[in-house]
Parts: structure tokens; C-alpha cells; sequence
């Protein structure tokens, strides 16, 4: 029976998928919108497949992938770290939560000119930026899924003399583990949309470049080229991440 409702489901949105070129196609064969600003999808698909064959389209979206993940990578490690030392203790939260609140409505793109006045226009600024970015979702879910545990189970942790490193590792990270998988998954795909707008302000190789240089230069092909790829890196990784949630959280299942 799950079977059948996820082969149906996975139909439905083959079709919905359809659909949309369909219409899109539609779209752009009326030339309701001008072509030179909205091509149609075999014009999209060719610029596609010339780019990655004979263009540097390849290497640009490694460029952004690897920002992305470094950026991700480094928000999640200092996160889930900082987050579980802060959800762990009352008194730090306590202390670190207005400061918290005050740093974490700040945009992302507000600290591009602290990045640059640091960094320079260099990769390593927009990796900041990412970083900076995407490191609330996980601080905060940390944050959240430690200070949220059982008191029951704290008071059975004391009756069995387990040390705090042994609390945290048994008792709090697994509590905390379903609000960091979710998040971590919000935070790459905030990672990947920090790294586009990294690379358009810097103007750093990569996806965000591409895309900038083809709206300029009026190469609609090239420039919904290199959305589609954003959108299939986008679903990999959502998938990814889902796999990995899936085989974690498998203790969960009954």
C-alpha cells in the first residue's frame, strides 16, 4: 500500500513537472513574452548541454557547490557546537539569548561590506557570508532540542550517575537530532542561495556570475541555463539530506 501511494505521488509530480513545460513552452512558442527574454525550453535545454560540453558552465557550478558546501559545512559544525554548549545550560542561555536575538535578524547581505572590509572580494568572503547565513537554523534547533529534553530523563541520568559528556552524547543529542537534520537541511538550501548572491556582489566565479554576465549580455538561454541547474543542485542536495534523515533517524521508526 506505501508503495502504491508513493509510486502515485511520484506520478503526480511527474506530472505537474509536465505540465509546467508545457505551458512554459506554450508561453514562448505565442511568444507572449518576448524570446529575448524568455526562451523556450529546448532553448534552455540546448545552452544547457553547450555548456557543460564546450562552455565553462561545469566549472562554475562546482565553484558554487564547493562555496556552498564549505559554507554549510562550517555553519553546521559551529552551530550544533555552540548550539549544544548553550542548550545545555540554563544559565548560558540565559545570558546569550538576547545577544542572540539582537545578531540573528541581521541579513546576510548587510554583512557583505564587514566581508569585504576583512576579506577583500575573495571566496573567502563569500564562504563567510554563507556561513554567517546559514548557521541560524542549526544554532537555534541545537539551542532548542537540548534545553527541550525530558526533566524525567535528566533525573534517571542523575540516578545512574552518568557524567554530562555522557548525558549529552546519550540523552540530548538524540533528543536534539530530528530539529538538527531539519535544519540543516533549511541551511543548505540558505547556503545555496547565499552563495549565488556571494558571487553576483563579489563577482567571484561561479553560478551567480554566469547568471549575471547573461542577463547583461540579454542571453536568456544561458541565463534560465544556469537557473535550472541551481534548481537540480537544490534537489539533490534536498534529497540527500533526506536520505540521511531517513537512515539517522531510523531508531524512531516502530
Amino acid at each position: 500500500m506505501n508503495r502504491l501511494r508513493s509510486l502515485a505521488w511520484g506520478l503526480a509530480s511527474a506530472a505537474v513537472g509536465v505540465l509546467f513545460l508545457a505551458i512554459w513552452q506554450l508561453v514562448a512558442w505565442k511568444a507572449w513574452v518576448s524570446p529575448i527574454f524568455l526562451p523556450g525550453p529546448g532553448r534552455a535545454w540546448a545552452a544547457l548541454v553547450e555548456g557543460f560540453t564546450a562552455g565553462n558552465l561545469r566549472a562554475q557550478t562546482l565553484a558554487t557547490v564547493q562555496r556552498m558546501l564549505l559554507g554549510w559545512v562550517l555553519a553546521s559544525v559551529v552551530g550544533v557546537g555552540l548550539g549544544a554548549v548553550i542548550g545545555s545550560s540554563r544559565r548560558a542561555r540565559d545570558y546569550v539569548a538576547p545577544m542572540l536575538e539582537f545578531i540573528r535578524p541581521l541579513p546576510a547581505s548587510a554583512i557583505v561590506p564587514v566581508g569585504i572590509a576583512f576579506f577583500g572580494l575573495t571566496k573567502a568572503m563569500v564562504v563567510g557570508v554563507v556561513a554567517f547565513g546559514s548557521i541560524w537554523p542549526m544554532l537555534l534547533a541545537t539551542i532548542h532540542g537540548f534545553a527541550s529534553i525530558e526533566p524525567r530523563l535528566v533525573e534517571v541520568s542523575s540516578v545512574l550517575r552518568l557524567s554530562r559528556l555522557q548525558v549529552v552524547w546519550k540523552l540530548a543529542l538524540p533528543n536534539a537530532m530530528p530539529d538538527i537534520l531539519a535544519a540543516m537541511r533549511l541551511g543548505l538550501t540558505v547556503a545555496l542561495i547565499l552563495s549565488v548572491v556571494g558571487e553576483i556582489l563579489a563577482f567571484q566565479g561561479g553560478l551567480g556570475s554566469h547568471i549575471l554576465e547573461a542577463s547583461r549580455a540579454y542571453r536568456s538561454a544561458d541565463l534560465f541555463a544556469g537557473v535550472v541547474v541551481l534548481g537540480i543542485i537544490g534537489l539533490i542536495s534536498n534529497i540527500s539530506l533526506s536520505l540521511a534523515e531517513v537512515h539517522l533517524l531510523r531508531w524512531r521508526r516502530p
